[in-house]
């Protein structure tokens, strides 16, 4: 499984754990990164931000190739619990 942690300074937050079929690892760590700040930068909390960066990185992983294809509103849908895998387009 996936998930990561962060600490804002006053408490640990554990994002959820995602059990992915990994395709192909590369770009997993930049796609974490990416999401992580990307939510930050969108004013969400840390833990929030730390649930986007996760989910980025765990569609990633589903992925061949080092650039993430994925949509923002296809890792919001992740976020949001919809872990069917399907694209909404």
């Amino acid at each position: 499984g996936w998930s990561a942690l962060i600490y804002d300074g006053k408490d640990f937050h554990q994002a959820p754990q995602y059990d992915v079929r990994i395709v192909d690892r590369v770009g997993g760590g930049d796609s974490f990164a990416a999401g992580l700040i990307t939510g930050l930068l969108d004013g969400k909390s840390p833990a929030d931000a730390l649930d986007f960066g996760v989910a980025a990185s765990a569609l990633k992983h589903t992925i061949k190739g080092d650039f993430n294809h994925m949509s923002r509103q296809e890792v919001e849908n992740l976020v949001g619990g919809d872990a069917s895998g399907r694209v909404q387009r």
